[in-house]
């Protein structure tokens, strides 16, 4: 993809003034130089063009808030004092795998605030003493290929700045992280408000069925009783009837 048709995809429906952001990574440019960006960007702090065939840095726009330029993976052999009057304020510098030969091209970094450079695979890091060269003629560096000068590898909290710069401000993390918690103590509790509703529930359903056994045993008591009283009633009318036949057997032999 060309690297002026990758700008206008990444622009995302946001104006060049709005982007903090930009990377073009792996895009193609068509004669080497930077394209498609311009000096509306101007709030642009980091900007990774790696790997997208850049010979020269000439038609870099002006990006006075950058602090983070990534151009490794290129064949930029020079022309790098442009960054001096066009990004001011880089703190940042990636030139990994570009065509650097010469501690020249590099002393021409005139940045006041650049603190890392990096140039991995360039030829210039064969040089003798190469270490101890480019601090002496870029006495603002503190990392140069991720260590200083006392071979100490740059920390951790340096690295991930920028990863933080992009996933918010400070804060918001550890404020989701009380939300899930939070989130989950409410679950718990709610778990726990309907095993105990169920219990009381299944409590109330048993205590119903026992009442419920309680009147079918009132009612067969009741059945048995009635049952009782009616075989009582048919023997005392059997005992009335024969009774009757008595009498009636007496008076036939006074006759």
């Amino acid at each position: 993809m060309e690297m002026k048709k990758r700008i206008s995809l990444e622009l995302r429906n946001r104006k060049p003034a709005e982007v903090a952001e930009l990377v073009v990574d792996n895009c193609r440019s068509s004669d080497g130089e930077v394209e498609g960006l311009t000096d509306e960007y101007s709030e642009l702090e980091i900007l990774s063009m790696v790997n997208i065939g850049l010979t020269s840095l000439s038609k870099l726009p002006s990006l006075p808030k950058l602090r983070k330029l990534e151009v490794s993976d290129n064949t930029i052999s020079g022309g790098l004092d442009t960054l001096a009057e066009k990004c001011p304020n880089l703190t940042y510098l990636n030139l990994s795998g570009n065509k650097i030969k010469e501690l020249s091209t590099i002393e021409v970094l005139n940045l006041k605030n650049l603190t890392s450079l990096d140039l991995y695979s360039c030829e210039v890091t064969t040089l003798d003493e190469y270490r101890e060269s480019v601090f002496e003629l870029l006495p603002q560096l503190t990392y140069l290929d991720g260590y200083d000068q006392e071979d100490n590898e740059v920390p951790d909290s340096e690295n991930d700045n920028d990863d933080d710069d992009e996933a918010g401000p400070p804060g918001d993390d550890d404020e989701d992280d009380e939300d899930e918690d939070d989130d989950e103590d409410e679950g718990s509790e709610g778990d726990e408000d309907e095993v105990g509703l169920s219990y009381l529930m299944k409590d109330g359903i048993q205590d119903e069925e026992d009442d419920g056994d309680y009147v079918e045993e009132e009612e067969d008591d009741e059945e048995e009783e009635e049952e009782d009283g009616d075989e009582d009633g048919v023997r005392g009318e059997k005992r009335k009837r024969d009774a009757d036949d008595e009498g009636d057997d007496g008076d036939e032999d006074d006759e």
